[in-house]
């Protein structure tokens, strides 16, 4: 549910932002306070506390405050202010003075909603009293630069979420129990995925599991894109000014830069993979004939975020962005673009994602290029759209500095929404670039020009598919695909090894447990690995050279011969089954 999109949560959570404060300022006087908008799942207030830190064991103490204020039951009254009283009203409040001073001009008026002894500058609208704010969670804390400026003070972000009913927050609280259990850093922890350091915060560390998933990702990827006709490069993961200027990006794009001097000369680390992508295609002559062109980069790319929104591997500092540009001619480029929608398509369907497709149009101040040019290219975006028979969506302004783009919104397992894909028509870079192809008048031409990233940040993908499948993934896509257990080590240990070593020899990602542990813990460790197959190797499996197989998450258990089995998951593997097909008892 996106709460900024029902107009009845929409102004509840608003007046639950409200109540928030006003129970912060009862509990710690001094409280002083920024903004408290709604987001797409609840609410949040930046709270200046001064040298008072507040932790989710806080939360309790509020909320109880907050049913007091429900309990009281306040009338919600909107009074209009002059800048004059404005400033009176908010005198102690230096956040307060900040917004009247920069957004109140002379002579015009500004709103403020009271509730008993609590008011607060806001434009509205509330509900009428405060007894209808009675179901609200805390659900987490952060920090927060005022005004997002890392060179600001930071301040004390508290989110919540208020419903309607008890029976809707009581839903909540179960679905936001499964997501806890489901947490991609708690899971990537126990699973050995990935790990953080304080030594490079936004940077992760891919453990010898992530790689492994990471690597299936990366092999499904190439040969994919191969078979779709895409020829692969790798671009330098810094260049320099001169470069980034000519793209945009320098003045565009620059507060999210790493950037370095080297020989005197100003250089920076590669937020995109976009003007690489370009100067290998401005490297040859290329004739009509040659297009479309397809190159595709697993590239590796930098950009700043603040510190206070790093999130695991939702929000990192380097991550890798598998993109795609195509150059084509003019009559090529609504096939090239339906092609891409089945493509995306193909991918987010194998892991059993659905997704809504946005059309985010020209921003309004940050963009390049002519709006005529931006028009048309909106237009063909939504042509394709149209041909291809996909329902899409306007988001106005949410394009990017240099074109239009289709966003990708894929929804999880927890009903989720996630930013992934994106399919980017650029008319400006390859005007910047100058690139240019041979007609068949034997003239120069500009080639169109697209983005496509499809994962978006192959590091975000990972770890909403860990949320999404819960660390239980797909045989094709598990770390380990299968685990071996001897009943008893000294007896059965050489005939696991002999498996072993049929599987791997098919491909497929195998261990031992040679432990001198008991069966049973030996299972229950295979299980809390998610591992999706255990083999069970005992007197009657070594006598009649068969497996005893137990998949993850069932309790029911077949016997097969070694070639059945090997049959059966190299089958699974190589279709990419989402579940197993039902295994035949022998």
């Amino acid at each position: 549910m996106n709460i900024k999109e029902n107009p009845e949560l929409n102004v509840l959570n608003h007046s639950a932002a409200h109540v928030l404060a006003q129970a912060v300022k009862r509990l710690y006087p001094n409280a002083k306070f920024w903004v408290g908008p709604v987001i797409e799942d609840g609410f949040y207030y930046d709270i200046d506390l001064g040298d008072i830190v507040l932790s989710e064991d806080d939360f309790p103490k509020i909320e109880k405050e907050m049913k007091k204020i429900a309990k009281e039951n306040k009338r919600i009254s909107r009074e209009e202010l002059t800048k004059e009283e404005a400033l009176e009203m908010f005198k102690d409040d230096p956040y307060k003075i900040d917004i009247i001073t920069n957004n109140l001009e002379e002579g015009s008026t500004i709103s403020a909603y009271r509730q008993g002894e609590f008011v607060d500058l806001c434009r509205g609208p509330h509900v009428e009293s405060t007894g209808k704010v009675k179901n609200v969670r805390l659900t987490k804390v952060s920090g927060a630069y005022w005004k997002g400026d890392a060179n600001n003070k930071m301040l004390q972000r508290i989110y919540g979420i208020a419903f309607e009913t008890k029976e809707a927050l009581e839903e909540y609280e179960a679905w936001l129990e499964a997501a806890k259990q489901r947490d991609h850093k708690k899971l990537g922890r126990e699973l050995g995925l990935f790990m953080t350091s304080e030594y490079g915060p936004g940077f992760p560390f891919w453990l010898p599991n992530g790689m492994r998933l990471k690597n299936a990702l990366h092999e499904y990827y190439h040969k994919a894109h191969m078979d779709r006709g895409y020829e692969f490069i790798e671009t330098p993961i810094m260049l320099n000014r001169e470069l980034w200027e000519i793209s945009g990006h320098w003045a565009n794009y620059n507060d999210n830069m790493y950037t370095s001097s080297i020989d005197e000369k100003d250089f920076a680390i590669k937020p995109m993979n976009c003007p690489g992508g370009i100067l290998v295609y401005k490297n040859g002559l290329h004739s009509y004939r040659d297009l479309p062109i397809r190159l595709a980069e697993m590239g590796h790319v930098h950009r700043h975020e603040a510190s206070g929104a790093l999130n695991g591997l939702f929000r990192v500092r380097a991550f890798t962005q598998d993109d795609a540009h195509l150059f084509m001619t003019p009559e090529q480029l609504q096939g090239e673009i339906i092609e891409m929608l089945d493509f995306i398509d193909e991918v987010y369907s194998l892991f059993g994602l659905s997704y809504t497709i946005e059309l985010s149009t020209r921003p309004e101040s940050k963009y390049i290029g002519d709006i005529e040019v931006w028009n048309r290219s909106e237009k063909i975006l939504e042509d394709a759209c149209i041909a291809a028979g996909v329902e899409f969506k306007i988001n106005p302004g949410d394009g990017a500095f240099y074109g239009p783009k289709l966003d990708f919104k894929v929804r999880d397992s927890l009903n989720r929404i996630w930013q992934c894909g994106t399919v980017q028509l650029d008319m400006n870079l390859p005007e910047r670039f100058d690139i240019t192809y041979i007609d068949s008048e034997g003239n120069k031409q500009r080639p169109i020009m697209l983005h496509r990233a499809i994962f978006g940040s192959l590091e975000r993908f990972i770890g909403i598919i860990i949320e999404h499948f819960g660390g239980a993934f797909p045989t094709w896509l598990a770390p380990l695909q299968v685990e071996l257990i001897p009943v008893n080590a000294q007896y059965h240990l050489d005939y696991c090894n002999e498996v072993a070593q049929i599987l791997e020899k098919k491909g497929l990602r195998v261990h031992v447990d040679a432990r001198n542990e008991k069966l049973g813990y030996k299972m229950r460790e295979a299980q809390k690995a998610k591992t999706p197959i255990q083999l069970v190797i005992g007197d009657k499996e070594v006598e009649n050279r068969f497996v005893n197989v137990r998949r993850y998450g069932q309790t029911s258990q077949h016997s097969m011969s070694i070639q059945a089995f090997v049959e059966l998951i190299s089958d699974e593997v190589s279709r990419k089954l989402l579940t197993p097909e039902v295994t035949s008892e022998d």
